[in-house]
Order: structure tokens, then C-alpha cells, then sequence
């Protein structure tokens, strides 16, 4: 088992070389053979030399941005009880450190110690069931990160697959670039961007998902990585950048985002959370924050840290991977061994114990509290400003045309949908061929109609898996500010019209005239446009469902589910006068958007129209289509058809104004639920940094 050790000097200098030495005083205990009181490490990596490199290229590092932290602390608040009664969990215990520009920060350690929360803490993204204490300054001050100044790279690559790496990352130049800069210069920043992460050969290939091959792994996240530095952002978030790459695109990705200063010239402030880099990644690091169940073992840089494992008793095994060695050191996971029935503390927890009582009676920990103060008092001038972007119409415009470009290519999205229905419709219209005027076809007609707006718009919820998909690019664009939610909403909106007037007419035009309905173009027009409302109806329902409902296979249950009210309430199955009042004709019966199509089509179908009746005598006479409408489905007969078309073309506005203000209305709820969770969890004494989470930290585009 190793050794306690305590660490009471542990100091930095440069050489006149520019070779960053570490100095260690160490007191060994418990070894017979004595170490050396005083070490020296040379740092001679990748990370010391670009550091120094980066130093001659950018002597004014103020102009970047500082980020501190200090005595951060992260509780997430739970509906369960842990097992010591509490309902609170702490992620992050009194994490203090900082980031500087120029440098690569890497935040390293076993699954679950809290890298990701520390990322989302320091980026302003941590979830509304958090609490969050300590202090948090950018250049030395309290402020919310400012638009263009910043990015973060997210774990997931999310983004439209049908669209070609030069597309992606030219609609986004499109969006986040100010008006003030002209198309041209726009896409030449958007070329730049792609060569300075090495994608020109990919330029034209498409990004690829799910049933259509496109782009690897690696070049998904450089996209991802290029889309965030068009604003050439001083402050670069990424959570995860190596996640499911191998050991060679790990590698590229990781070189290209550390060199990035020497590409654009911009002096950049790199935090990355990072999992379990190889030996190449981990030379590229200039200084690593390594933490264990929320407390940090080690912050300071990354070429000493095998020497600080050494020094503690804990040395690196000769060719091994150094970041392998650390992580098995600390990781407690898989310690406790059932056959043997270990029980209380084990050896892992005691080298974690004594990692953390050596850095913290280290030289370094006390060199990292006083660079922080340092930084905190320092004068960095004016807060940072937001940088301006496109206007509501650009905006408005280019996500219309990339929605409409998605709408496209995506076969799955309209296309399919189309067969489907053009199917469908050759059915009903073979089915119910050649009504005729007969008695009988009094029902075939109604069940004809019934079934066109229910059932066939019904099916409009196969789209909800894409609608969940754009949901989840809104989301991540929303959070680093790129546009607004009004932008996106009315993009969607108009972007799906041309594809639905091509599903609505095409089906409706096979079913109204191979079916014989009532003859005159006006009567099919009206058809037609009564099944295009109610196609724009249910997709506007299932877009609402997917902003509260982010699960595609929950979002179908629960929007065939209120389409099933509706059409149960619509009038159809149980005539009106007879629907129970309580609930469901009130207001059930009012707000079912397929009582107005019954009714509009109804009436489009039968006024003007006769049909033969015989009575009991046998004699015969006419039937008109008002009397069948007034009594036999309790129409309501005191407005026009138009009317009820109108009342749709109502419900279709409302239905997406009713979409803006859910979105809206989420994101002020998560900015206050964080800002009441940001209170302190009991009487400590700290200074408390409230950043809206899962909110845009970026400022508030409409």
C-alpha cells in the first residue's frame, strides 16, 4: 500500500531557456529508504513548448478572458433520500482554479466525479435541480458570459445530417455573423474555419446519421467544433471532444483545438473535460484539474503531475500511459471486492485521502489560491460585450431555407409521408368508387369524410421523430445564442408549407375525384384546404408536445393520445347533442379542431345537393342536404362553411403562438428554479454566482 506523504513545498520557476522546472520539498513517512529533500522536474513536452511559444506570439494576454472559480460547490437536489437521509448531493466540493488565455486546461478523472458539472458550472449550463455556491469571475469580475466571446462545444454532436460540412457551417455563419458583414466575407470566414480543423477534402459530403452514411466521428466533431469558432470566440468550452474516436482522431482533434492560436492569432482561453486521453493527447495539455468524487487531487501543470503521483507514493509504472495511471489510481469503482468481503475503506480510498491532503499542504495549491486572488483583484477593464449577430429577418430567412434544405433531402421527413398517403388515398378512392346520389351513400360519404380528416391526418405524427430532432439542434444553437426562438418558429412554420399543400392536394385531389364527391372546383378547393389546415394542425400539436416531451416514443403516445380525445369529442362517433356536457362537450367538444372540419366539410359535401328517401309507404321523395345536415348530424347550420375554415386557420395560429410561449416560458422557469437553487445549503459563509442555466447564457435574442 503506498505511503503517506505530505507535500511542503511544491513550486514552479522558469529557466532562462523558458523550460518550466518544478521544485519539491518533500517530507517522506513511512519508507525506510530516504528521498531526497529537494526534487527538480523539467518540463519539456508539447504543452511547455507551445505554452512558451504562445507567450512570444501574444504578449498582451489581458486582452483574452481569465476565468477563476473558488470554492465552487455543486449540489443537485433530488426527490429520494441518499442513504443519509438528505435529499441533497453534493457534485462539487470547494473546487477552486483557474484558466488563462493561452493555455489548455483539461479537466480529467473517473466516470461520475463531476468534469462535466465543472464544465457546465464555469459555462452557465448546469441544470435547474442544481445548487450552486462559490464564486465564479470572468477577467476579475462577476458578470454572465457575453455573445461571441464564448462557446461550448457539447459531448453530442448534434447536428442536421442532410446538410454538407461547407452548408452546416455556412447557414451558421449565416446566423451568428452580423448583418454588417456581407455574404462573401461570410463564407470565407466559414472556409477559413473548415480548413483550420482540416475538413476541406469533406467539404462536400454530407454530415450523415442515422440510415445514410456521411462523415467519421472525428470529422462530426470538428464540424461541431467549427460551427462554435466562427464568432472566434476567446473563451472555448468542450465537453467530451474525444468521446467515441480512437486513439489517432483523438489525437487530430485535440492538436488542432490546441493550436488554434496559431491559426487565427487570437490569444484563446481552452477548457475541456476529457475522459481518458493517450500519451500523445496528454502532452498536449498545458495544465489539468484531475478530480475524484467531486474534490479536486491535483490542479496545476500537466507534465508535473506524474512527479506529484511519484513524490505521494504513487508512482507511474515505466510505458505506461500517465492519464491511465492516474485515473486507476483514484477510481473506486471496481476496488471493493465481494468474494474476499472487503469492508470499510479501501486502498483506493486512502491514495485518494492522501492525493488530497498532499496537494493541499503543497507550495502549489497555495500558488494556485494566490494566482486566483491575483486575478481576482486585477483590473481587466470594461465587462466583456456582446458581440452582435444577424437580425430577426436574416435570421428568419436563412433557417427557413436550411429547414426547407433538411425538409428536402430527408426522405423519411415529407416523401415517405407522401407514399403513404397517395396509397391511402388510391384506397379510399377505389373503396368508396363512384358514390352516386343513392340513400345509401349518404353514409358512405360522411364515413368517407370522416376518415380523411381523422384518420389521414392522424398519421401526420409520424413525423414527430424529425420534429425531435430539430428540437435538439434549436436547443443547442438556443443555448449559445445564435438566434432567437421567434426566428425558429416562424422558420419552421413557413419552411413545411410547400411539402404540405404537396401531401394535402395530391392525396385529396385522388380521393375527392375517383370517389365522385360533390362536383365543382370550388367544393374540391375547399376539400383540399381543409386537409391542409388540418395537417398544419397536427403538426403544430406534435411541435408543442415536442418542446414539452422530448422523447420521441413518449411524444407519439402522448399526441395520438389527445388526437384520440379530439376525435372521440369531434362529433362524429357520438353525435353532438348527445355528448355527455361535463368535460367533454365542455370544452372538449370546442377545442377538438375536428369538429370544425366534420362540420366545414359536411357542409361543403351536402348543401345543394339532394338525395332519394322512400318512407314507409313506399313512396318516394327527395332528401336535401340541409335536412341531412340539421338532423342527422346536428350540424350547426347558423354560419358558412368558411367560417369553420377560418376557425382552423385560428386554431393553426394560436397552436404556434401557444408553441413560442411554452419555449419562452421554459427557459424564464429553469432562470428562476436556478436562481432559487442557487441559495446557500446551510450557514457557510460564500459569495454566490446565479448564472441562468439551460437558458441562452448569452444574452436574449427574441
Amino acid at each position: 500500500m503506498a505511503s503517506s506523504t505530505s507535500l511542503h513545498e511544491y513550486s514552479y520557476s522558469n529557466e532562462s531557456a523558458g523550460i518550466r522546472t518544478a521544485v519539491l520539498d518533500v517530507e517522506k513517512v513511512g519508507h525506510n529508504d530516504p528521498l531526497p529533500r529537494t526534487t527538480t522536474v523539467t518540463r519539456s513536452g508539447q504543452g511547455a513548448a507551445r505554452n512558451r511559444n504562445r507567450n512570444e506570439n501574444h504578449p498582451k494576454l489581458e486582452e483574452g478572458v481569465f476565468l477563476t472559480w473558488e470554492d465552487l460547490w455543486v449540489t443537485v437536489v433530488s426527490k429520494a433520500k441518499n442513504e443519509n437521509g438528505s435529499r441533497s448531493r453534493s457534485i462539487l466540493q470547494g473546487v477552486t482554479g483557474y484558466a488563462r488565455p493561452g493555455e489548455l486546461l483539461a479537466i480529467m478523472g473517473p466516470s461520475g466525479c463531476g468534469k462535466s458539472t465543472l464544465l457546465d458550472a464555469l459555462g452557465g449550463r448546469l441544470s435547474s435541480n442544481t445548487r450552486k455556491t462559490g464564486k465564479i469571475l470572468i477577467n476579475g469580475q462577476k458578470q454572465a458570459l457575453a455573445y461571441g466571446t464564448s462557446a461550448y462545444v457539447t459531448q453530442d454532436d448534434t447536428l442536421i445530417t442532410t446538410l454538407t460540412v461547407s452548408e452546416a457551417v455556412y447557414y451558421s455563419a449565416q446566423l451568428q455573423l452580423p448583418d454588417s458583414m456581407s455574404k462573401a466575407e461570410k463564407k470565407e470566414r466559414a472556409e477559413i474555419t473548415i480548413r483550420e480543423m482540416g475538413l476541406q477534402d469533406a467539404m462536400n459530403t454530407r454530415i450523415g446519421g442515422w440510415g445514410s452514411k456521411g462523415l467519421s466521428g472525428g470529422q462530426k466533431r470538428r464540424v461541431s467544433i467549427c460551427i462554435e469558432l466562427l464568432t472566434r470566440p476567446n473563451l472555448l468550452f468542450l465537453d467530451e471532444p474525444t468521446s467515441g474516436l480512437d486513439s489517432a482522431a483523438s489525437y487530430y482533434v485535440m492538436s488542432r483545438i490546441a493550436n488554434l492560436d496559431k491559426t487565427d492569432g487570437i490569444p484563446r482561453t481552452v477548457i475541456t473535460s476529457i475522459h481518458q486521453p493517450s500519451s500523445e493527447v496528454f502532452q498536449l495539455f498545458d495544465n489539468l484539474c484531475l478530480l475524484s468524487a467531486g474534490r479536486t487531487v491535483y490542479f496545476g501543470p500537466a507534465s508535473a503531475a506524474n512527479q506529484f503521483f511519484s513524490l505521494c507514493g504513487f508512482p507511474c509504472p515505466t510505458l505506461q500511459n500517465p492519464s491511465d495511471h492516474f485515473l486507476k489510481t483514484i477510481n473506486k469503482d471496481f476496488e471493493q471486492d465481494i468474494e474476499q468481503g472487503m469492508v470499510g475503506r479501501t486502498p483506493t480510498e486512502v491514495a485518494i485521502d492522501t492525493l488530497i491532503k498532499s496537494y493541499k499542504e503543497s507550495e502549489s495549491y497555495q500558488q494556485v489560491q494566490g494566482q486566483v486572488a491575483e486575478l481576482c483583484k486585477q483590473d481587466f477593464g470594461e465587462e466583456l460585450e456582446k458581440r452582435s449577430h444577424a437580425g430577426f429577418l436574416t435570421q428568419s430567412f436563412v433557417l427557413t431555407r436550411r429547414s426547407f434544405m433538411n425538409m428536402y433531402r430527408d426522405r423519411g421527413y415529407y416523401w415517405l409521408r407522401l407514399a403513404i398517403y397517395i396509397t391511402i388515398a388510391l384506397g379510399l378512392g377505389t373503396v368508396y368508387q363512384d358514390l352516386g346520389h343513392s340513400y345509401e351513400s349518404i353514409q358512405a360519404r360522411s364515413s368517407l369524410i370522416m376518415f380523411v380528416s381523422s384518420f389521414l391526418t392522424f398519421m401526420a405524427i409520424g413525423g414527430f421523430p424529425s420534429f425531435v430532432e430539430d428540437m435538439k439542434v434549436f436547443e443547442r444553437e438556443r443555448l449559445n445564442g445564435h438566434y432567437g426562438v421567434s426566428a425558429f418558429v416562424f422558420a419552421n412554420t413557413f419552411s413545411s408549407v410547400p411539402f404540405l399543400i404537396l401531401i394535402s392536394v395530391i392525396p385529396a385531389a385522388i380521393t375527392y375525384y375517383v370517389a365522385g364527391l360533390h362536383k365543382g372546383f370550388e367544393h374540391f378547393f375547399y376539400f383540399a384546404c381543409v386537409l391542409f389546415a388540418c395537417m398544419m394542425l397536427v403538426e403544430s400539436l406534435m411541435m408543442i408536445v415536442a418542446s414539452i416531451v422530448p422523447n420521441f416514443l413518449m411524444g407519439i403516445i402522448a399526441g395520438a393520445g389527445i388526437q384520440g380525445l379530439m376525435i372521440m369529442c369531434g362529433g362524429f362517433f357520438q353525435l353532438p347533442n348527445d355528448i355527455p356536457k361535463p368535460l367533454w362537450k365542455f370544452p372538449l367538444y370546442y377545442i377538438a379542431f375536428h369538429k370544425y372540419a366534420y362540420q366545414g366539410l359536411f357542409k361543403n359535401e351536402f348543401i345543394g345537393t339532394t338525395f332519394p328517401s322512400s318512407d314507409q309507404g313506399g313512396k318516394t321523395s327527395s332528401l336535401s342536404g340541409e335536412h341531412i345536415l340539421r338532423d342527422k348530424w346536428q350540424v350547426e347550420m347558423g354560419y358558412s362553411k368558411w367560417v369553420d375554415l377560418a376557425i382552423l386557420v385560428g386554431m393553426i395560429l394560436l397552436y404556434r403562438v401557444l408553441f413560442l410561449v411554452i419555449i419562452k416560458a421554459t427557459e424564464k422557469v429553469k432562470t428562476i428554479g436556478t436562481t432559487l437553487l442557487a441559495m446557500p445549503l446551510n450557514k457557510r459563509s460564500m459569495q454566490i454566482l446565479v448564472n441562468p442555466s439551460s437558458t441562452p447564457v448569452h444574452g436574449g435574442n427574441l
